[in-house]
């Protein structure tokens, strides 16, 4: 990818504590490598790695899982590397896991990031960017996550921006992505969103002013618990955003992008098998969907031993 690359000295970017913007902190500097223009806070080219797998996709897997989580949020990463992130096969197509967190902060930040660095050593899945991780973050999150898809692992077919929480059932999965009726180019798929209203209220964490979106709907987006797309994607996201205003609604914000290319998200050809809550749990119902939302990690892996005992 041919990107002007810039630095953010003395320090990193943070939402500032505003809820319709990205801004950096005060004191900063940018310091411009190239001749092109400053695009926006949540470019990804405005950020570099602290901690990284390049060589992960050496072996062209199949299909990458890349799982936004906050660094706190161990008991959420050891549960999906014992259950749906340990699954390094499916129907004979590789299959890799990665996390991807930010800075923390917090006078204990230190020892935070000294546990973080340890447990990558351990299990060498970690990526790490040097913005705050936080709510008001991720769409810079998930930028980077396409980033990192387009630089470190464009060999890949497909890839998975999943959420933390999520269950994932990759045999139904990688039924999908097999079926010769699924693109390879210009796909990505998962709960579909139409007309969804911009929120104008200033007291939701959804809120984005009309400076940042003007438009009164967001275009055809995916929930962003957890949508797939075809692996050349990413490198055409990032060079989208170039030229779309940060806001802080990051599945909303990859719908923009997807507009800006012309790319219409498509619907699954079972919608159901992507849902937000299943309710109570039902053993069959697991075998059917491909992603839900659970309520806890001890939930997830509760439900794995379940689904794979013998019947």
């Amino acid at each position: 990818m041919n990107q002007t690359h810039y630095e953010v000295t003395d320090g990193i970017w943070a939402d500032h504590n505003q809820k319709d913007t990205l801004v950096p902190l005060p004191g900063q500097q940018i310091q411009n490598r190239g001749t092109a223009i400053y695009y926006h806070i949540a470019h990804p080219s405005n950020y570099h790695f602290i901690m990284d797998e390049p060589d992960k996709c050496k072996q062209s897997p199949f299909l990458v899982l890349m799982v936004p989580v906050a660094p706190n949020q161990v008991a959420a990463r050891n549960a999906i590397r014992s259950t749906w992130g340990n699954e390094s096969t499916v129907q004979g197509k590789a299959v890799i896991t990665l996390f991807l967190v930010g800075l923390t902060g917090g006078s204990d930040s230190e020892k935070a990031q000294q546990q973080l660095e340890e447990e990558s050593r351990q299990h060498r899945d970690l990526l790490q960017s040097n913005f705050v991780d936080s709510y008001f973050n991720l769409t810079i999150k998930t930028m980077v996550i396409m980033d990192w898809l387009a630089t470190r692992c464009p060999q890949a077919t497909f890839s998975m921006k999943v959420d933390s929480d999520m269950f994932l059932n990759l045999e139904n999965l990688m039924t999908l992505l097999l079926s010769p009726d699924t693109p390879r180019q210009n796909y990505i798929t998962g709960m579909v969103m139409w007309n969804r209203p911009v929120v104008r209220n200033k007291n939701s964490k959804w809120y984005v002013s009309e400076e940042l979106y003007p438009e009164s709907n967001y275009p055809t987006y995916l929930l962003g618990m957890g949508y797939v797309f075809s692996n050349d994607l990413p490198e055409k996201i990032v060079e989208a955003s170039k030229d779309i205003k940060a806001f802080n609604i990051e599945d909303a914000y990859v719908g923009a992008c997807l507009k800006q290319l012309g790319i219409a998200p498509s619907s699954p050809p079972n919608p159901s098998q992507f849902k937000a809550y299943l309710g109570q749990y039902i053993r069959e119902d697991f075998f059917k969907v491909i992603t839900t939302i659970l309520g806890s990690p001890q939930q997830l892996i509760d439900i794995w031993k379940d689904i794979k005992r013998p019947t």
